[in-house]
């Protein structure tokens, strides 16, 4: 009976969250984040699931940027540092103290990519009223990577389109 009342509770609380997402579905369009020392903004459509730092099962044989396979809600998901990817000839040291801190940040399961992303750090949810310009990305910039939008403190951000990402060759090619 108990567990009857509390999957109901459950469903409710989901409900109104789910209510409350669309009612502001307009004027919240990213999540932001810190990864490698640089801003980004992930769409929201496209992010899924947000999880504390889990260790990482390393995979023999894959790029320096697939970290390996994590078990996210009981679930095999590969795990990528987005800064390795990027930039592959970039040194990046993260101490466990430091990995401790990161969280995992899902790809939307509509997009059917058992896959999440390292990120440094979460800064919270972005609407269009929260930047002051918006510039294209740089010429030469890989496809996935969208505009570059401007806070009231100056700060860049850097969209990127998850969706675009996830269906690169390069991204879905894991083997070295």
């Amino acid at each position: 009976m108990a567990n009857r009342e509390a999957l109901r509770e459950l469903q409710t609380r989901l409900a109104s969250r789910l209510q409350a997402a669309r009612s502001e579905g307009l004027s919240v369009r990213w999540l932001a984040a810190q990864v490698g020392g640089t801003r980004y903004l992930f769409p929201l459509a496209q992010c899924g699931e947000i999880f504390p730092w889990t260790p990482v099962q390393p995979a023999a044989y894959t790029q320096a940027w697939f970290l390996g396979v994590a078990n996210l809600r009981g679930g095999l998901c590969g795990v990528v540092d987005l800064v390795r990817f990027m930039a592959p000839d970039t040194p990046v040291l993260r101490s466990e103290a430091v990995l401790s801190e990161c969280s995992l940040l899902s790809f939307n399961a509509g997009m059917e990519l058992n896959c999440a992303m390292l990120v440094d750090q979460l800064s919270g949810l972005r609407g269009p009223d929260a930047f002051t310009a918006s510039a294209p990305a740089p010429v030469g910039a890989p496809g996935y990577l969208g505009p570059i939008h401007t806070d009231a403190a100056g700060l860049s951000w850097q969209e990127i389109n998850l969706l675009s990402l996830s269906q690169l060759p390069s991204f879905l090619s894991i083997s070295a």
